[in-house]
């Protein structure tokens, strides 16, 4: 058995609110003897413009309806323009540089992990956090955080695991009315069912989100997080027939077959909030979707996948590390509310375990912020006076509207967003003062992490005049 009986949880979830009421870190536990449920919903390389809610030309209405049913972020950021810092990030609540994860094809291990891609034990997972309080914990899809024992998701703070370690394949070949390219190559070591090997049963994402909602209403009595992580619409180009139909007006066969995964991606979204719904849980469910990082450009077959942005993932430009970003909690958060300021992935853990009734959540050595406040208008300042990314040699810093963008030595670029999200015009010489502010917040970051990580692979951009090469 993966999951603790519900007799047993709800032992453990009263003996923790009884815990949290003495301690008096929680003002509302006496008004609610249950906090919300948590669902992050999670896609892998979906761009910015891949949503219609951010101008997208593919049709995602339960996105869509998600975005508006609660707040939508315009400048929200994955801590990584790849998958797999930027889900360390995610799942800790941490710059990943703290402990060494920078790249995903770095030359040498995190600190204290036995691998490249593994997240080590001494850093605590959002899953712990949550299982700590009480909360039944599900991981559903991609981990990518490492497999063996001891950084098994079952080893990270969850109950419940139904997923892969990394890529895999979304179909059987043998299947009737499945379209795909020919890039159908991948390291794929199947789907897993806790440490046991699972069949794929139906189209990948389909049979995804059916596990998503199995836990949802196994459940539906006590709190849960789920941590639904899909692989759409990364690579293998791979869809059934039901999705392909959809997009009978796109003639290119590897933009129509991408255009349906993304589709498929969005029926997934909208079958787990309906079944909140029908449940009766979606006024005590807290609800965040959102991307590691932005769409590839391998992917972006028309241009418009990252639109407005600049770039794609594996780079800092905007298109590779802004993503969808959205959150509804009705009841408690405002519904049609867009939200401008600049925030990041790292700021899901406290303001998570801010839902879930933990006092101080913007502590906990953490490096986000309990968004709450901000987004119920108690409090009008910036929740992030710098943001920073930095992937080898390059590096970006994000103050305000303000974006610097440094590449090796020597290249400085100042971008205003707000009027720019194109990064096409460098004020930096307009604004030295700021340039020197922001690289001396750089610096100051940057002498609590760990060294720069060197990549085994590296790809070059080439946008507004600039060649600079990348390390992933």
């Amino acid at each position: 058995m993966q999951t603790l009986p519900v007799s047993s949880r709800g032992s453990r979830f009263l003996a923790s609110l009884v815990l949290i009421v003495l301690a008096g870190g929680v003002a509302s536990a006496a008004e609610d003897a249950r906090f919300p449920n948590v669902v992050l919903l999670f896609a892998d390389d979906l761009g910015y413009g891949s949503v219609s809610c951010n101008g997208g030309s593919i049709p995602t209405p339960n996105i869509d309806a998600l975005a508006a049913g609660g707040v939508r972020f315009t400048d929200g950021y994955m801590t990584a323009p790849v998958c797999n810092p930027s889900r360390a990030g995610l799942l800790t609540g941490r710059y990943q540089q703290r402990w060494g994860k920078e790249l995903n094809s770095q030359t040498e291990p995190p600190i204290g992990a036995p691998g490249r891609g593994t997240l080590p034990r001494s850093q605590k997972t959002i899953g712990a956090a949550l299982k700590a309080q009480g909360y039944a914990t599900g991981a559903i899809g991609k981990w990518h955080m490492g497999v063996s024992d001891g950084h098994h998701p079952l080893d990270r703070g969850f109950d419940y695991f139904f997923g892969m370690a990394s890529g895999t394949s979304y179909i059987n070949h043998d299947w009737p009315g499945v379209h795909h390219t020919m890039d159908t190559k991948k390291d794929d070591r199947g789907l897993m069912r806790g440490r046991a090997p699972a069949p794929l049963e139906e189209y990948l994402t389909d049979q995804l989100t059916r596990e998503g909602i199995a836990f949802i209403k196994r459940h539906r009595d006590e709190p849960f997080f789920l941590y639904l992580a899909h692989y759409a619409p990364h690579t293998p180009l791979q869809v059934t027939d039901k999705y392909y139909q959809r997009f009978p007006q796109i003639k290119s066969e590897p933009e129509r077959i991408y255009a349906a995964m993304i589709s498929a991606l969005d029926d997934g979204i909208g079958a787990v909030m309906d079944t909140l719904d029908k449940e009766g849980l979606l006024e005590n469910t807290l609800v965040i979707f959102t991307s590691d990082n932005g769409a590839a450009q391998y992917s972006d077959f028309d241009g418009s996948r990252n639109h407005p942005l600049t770039g794609h993932k594996r780079n800092l430009y905007e298109g590779g590390i802004r993503i969808p970003f959205a959150v509804q909690w009705r009841g408690v958060l405002p519904a049609g509310k867009v939200y401008e300021k600049p925030i990041s992935s790292l700021d899901i853990f406290p303001t998570v375990l801010a839902a879930a009734g933990v006092a101080g959540a913007d502590g906990h050595d953490l490096d986000g912020r309990n968004l709450l406040p901000y987004l119920k208008g108690e409090n009008n300042g910036d929740p992030h006076e710098y943001l920073f990314w930095r992937s080898g040699p390059n590096a970006v810093v994000r103050k305000g509207k303000w974006k610097l963008l440094m590449a090796g030595e020597d290249l400085s670029r100042l971008y205003s967003l707000d009027e720019d999200p194109g990064e096409a015009k460098d004020l930096s010489q307009e604004n030295a003062g700021l340039v020197k502010e922001m690289k001396a917040a750089f610096a100051k970051w940057n002498e609590q992490m760990v060294a720069p990580r060197a990549s085994s692979r590296t790809v070059d951009t080439n946008y507004n005049g600039d060649t600079i090469k990348w390390h992933i």
